[in-house]
Parts: C-alpha cells; structure tokens; sequence
C-alpha cells in the first residue's frame, strides 16, 4: 500500500461541471461568458507571442508587477495589496494554507460553492457549514466566530443573491479569523465589498477572469488584502505561477473595463428577461446577481428536467446536494441559447 495520508485517500474529489467533447452542444453549466474577451486581450497575446515566439523561452515576471499595477489602479489601492493568481481557486487554496493548521476549523456557508470543502480536507482542517435563512441570511452564525476561515460567496453560488456590505461589516466584526469575502461573479451586480478591505485588517476579497472578463480558458485570479495578508500569500505560491500570456491578458483585460461593462451588460439584460420568461412558465427563480439563474420547475425535480434538456443535448448544472436537488443552476449564453433553452423548457414542461 502506498503511504498516502489518510485524509487524501478518503476524501472524494471535487467534480466539476460535464464538459462535452463533441459540437452540437448548449453548453450552460458553467458559467462561461457567452461573448469573447476584450479585442486588446488577443492583440496583447498575440504581441507577446510574436517575434517567432522570442519571449515564450523566457521566464515570466514571477511578481506579476504589471498586472498587479493595473489592478491596484482600478481598485484604488497600492499594488502592495494586490495578489495575481492561477485562478482565484489557487488563492483560496493558499488563503487555506496559510491560516488553517491540520485540525483548524474553515467554514463557509451552504450552499456555496464546495470546493472550499475540498480545499480544507486537503489541508486536514476541521470543515463547519452555515445555513441559509428565508431572507438569505446565516442561520445560527455565532456572535463570535472562531474558526481560522469563514469563505462568504457573494454573489452566491449556486443560488444568484447577493449579501449588502452592511451584512459582510457584520461578519467581518463577528469573525476572529480571516472573512474571505469570494466575489467571482460581482461584476453582474451592483455594489462590491473591495472598499471593506480597508476598513477591516481580516477582510481578503478574491476575484476571478473567468466569468466577466470571458477568460476561463486562461486560469486568472486576483485578490485585494492588507499587505501582510499579500505577503504571506507571496511566500506559499509557486514561484512562476503565471505564464506570459496570461498576465498579457490580465493587463489589457483589466484596463478595457469600456469592453467589461458593454459585455456584462448584454448578460445582464439578458439574465433578467430569461428570468420573467421561466417564471411564466410557472418556475420558481430567485432574482440573480450573477451570469446564471437558480431556477426551480413547478414539481419541484430538478432532475427530471435536467435529463430532459440532456436528451436535447442542452447541458445545465444538477447538483444533488439535497438543498439544491429540486432546481438548476442555468448559464446566461447567447440570446439564440436562451431562446432554444426556453423552448425546451416549454415542451418539457
């Protein structure tokens, strides 16, 4: 038997959502962007690649100065408190490693996204969910918080709401340990808590380019912390953890926030028409901040309809948490998806 510790050999993966290999797919379980990055994000790439590709045998900056500068401007900060990443995933990954010891407690509230679970059985740290209440706020969440993490997904995934920046000052006052406030989709929404971050020394605020800046394919991530925080998380990181294209792309995405907010508003617009449409069709949608809907069907089983859409070879995400089971978490695409996806949702019934 291989040494493996006992904590890795028991635990269970994170599964990500299905991605097809073959065309003819819809493809809205991920919440990819439906529109392609900015048109300086390709000219940026493709610049650095050119030159028959002189600087791809080059290591990167290992500091990432450039995008670091560019994200501290538009957030208003020093480049001091700013942090690139391979995906916001490797910053919570080493949020957790650099405060949670084996057997420390990390919390997060459920349903949000898992992975943070995953994360923290990796570290060996002790693992805590907090519920939601009918007004979308955590139920029995102590006065005093004690444990190293407390990852607060706003806007929330899989549901689509928002918590307001009064409530996460409440928390942050709550929590003794680190308030790791994960903003992926916060550009879909109104209002950020990034201007908490100075106010409070235990607020880290994380964001990704997969979902606004249409850059999954990429793998960057960001985050805004005190500079003690940014620097202890400089010490865990692989040491040349982004590549050339990618802080390229970081750069020229960061300053083009006239693309950001064309392309952002398109799904937005669109999010909130799909949204009326389903519920004429007697679902249930909780009002999204985000570039997908939670949408549940008048008898209540998400499955159903899922294995319906699949047969149409339409993919959404069905997750069998018990708390979500009885709907589905739907991807804004393109005006032409949507319309094909209510359609199929009209003849399932």
């Amino acid at each position: 038997m291989l040494p493996l510790r006992k904590n890795i050999a028991e635990m269970a993966g994170y599964v990500p959502g299905f991605q097809p290999q073959e065309e003819g797919w819809i493809k809205l379980n991920t919440n990819e962007n439906p529109y392609p990055p900015s048109p300086k994000v390709v000219e940026a790439i493709l610049a650095e690649v050119g030159n028959n590709g002189e600087n791809l045998r080059k290591y990167p900056d290992a500091a990432s100065r450039q995008a670091r500068a560019a994200a501290a401007e538009l957030y208003g900060v020093d480049p001091s408190w700013v942090i690139m990443a391979n995906g916001s995933d490797e910053l919570l990954n080493n949020l957790i490693r650099a405060f949670a010891g084996e057997g420390e407690e990390v919390a997060y509230v459920s349903p949000s996204y898992s992975y943070y679970g995953t994360l923290a059985e990796i570290q060996g740290a002790r693992i805590r969910t907090f519920g939601l209440t009918e007004d979308f706020r955590l139920a029995d969440f102590p006065e005093q918080y004690e444990g190293k993490l407390f990852f607060l997904t706003s806007p929330n995934a899989p549901l689509g709401f928002s918590f307001e920046n009064a409530y996460i000052e409440e928390l942050a006052q709550r929590c003794t340990g680190v308030l790791v406030v994960d903003e992926a989709y916060v550009d879909f929404t109104d209002g950020s808590a990034m201007e908490l971050v100075k106010q409070f020394e235990n607020i880290v605020v994380t964001r990704t380019f997969s979902k606004s800046y249409s850059l999954a394919g990429m793998r960057l991530g960001l985050a805004v912390a005190r500079p003690e925080v940014i620097a202890a998380l400089d010490k865990i990181r692989d040491h040349y953890h982004l590549d050339r294209l990618a802080l390229v792309a970081a750069c020229a995405a960061l300053k083009d926030q006239e693309y950001l907010e064309s392309t952002v508003g398109r799904v937005c617009n669109l999010r909130d028409c799909f949204s009326n449409d389903v519920r004429n069709l007697g679902y249930r949608v909780i009002p999204s901040h985000a570039n997908f809907i939670f949408a549940s069907p008048p008898d209540g089983d998400g499955k159903r309809v899922y294995e319906a859409l699949y047969q149409r070879k339409i993919l959404v995400r069905y997750l069998t948490d018990p708390l979500l089971k009885h709907g589905l978490r739907i991807s804004i695409g393109t005006k032409e998806e949507m319309d094909r996806i209510l359609v199929a949702l009209t003849e399932i019934g």
